[in-house]
């Protein structure tokens, strides 16, 4: 019996080492500075679904590109924060009712992946979008905060949009 407790309180002792080793792995900023080259691809394929949606007028595939639900946030233009409801109305409004897309390029994009499953993609738009006759220039620093989800697909949870200052 001695012999055996002394077995299981080494095996127990090894998992706490173990575990103590994966905490100080997970804490010693790994993952915040690791680079993970394929969610970057994934990352950028679908900042070109979602550029393609806007662009072929598509606006369910552009809203599916979203994972709302009660965590989802956006901050847009000084105004309170809100929620998926409202960014999915805003977008189904201002996408919907696009007669053109002129340009839609995103300057100085930059991608942010952290511990394989999240990413944040940071760029200045450069929009001009076509209503009817009216031609609208949207210059705005935008952040798109991304969570991989367990099909694998990236979802946006968080959008802040606000205007680029002009040079």
């Amino acid at each position: 019996m001695k012999n055996r407790n002394s077995m299981l309180g080494k095996l127990l002792l090894a998992i706490l080492f173990l575990n103590v080793q994966i905490l100080m792995a997970q804490n010693s900023g790994g993952g915040i500075d690791q680079n993970y080259p394929k969610a970057e691809e994934e990352i950028m394929e679908t900042m070109n679904g979602i550029v393609q949606s806007i662009k072929d007028g598509d606006i369910d595939k552009l809203i599916a590109f979203h994972a709302y639900g009660p965590k989802f946030t956006e901050f847009k233009m000084g105004e309170p924060r809100v929620g998926g409801e409202a960014n999915e109305d805003h977008e189904r409004n201002v996408f919907g009712n696009v007669t053109e897309v002129l340009k839609f390029d995103a300057k100085d994009l930059k991608i942010a992946v952290y511990y394989g499953n999240v990413a944040n993609v940071t760029f200045h738009s450069d929009f001009h979008l076509k209503f009817e006759d009216d031609i609208v220039v949207v210059n705005d620093q935008i952040s798109l905060l991304f969570v991989k989800t367990k099909k694998g697909d990236w979802k946006i949870v968080h959008e802040h949009h606000s205007p680029l200052k002009s040079e």
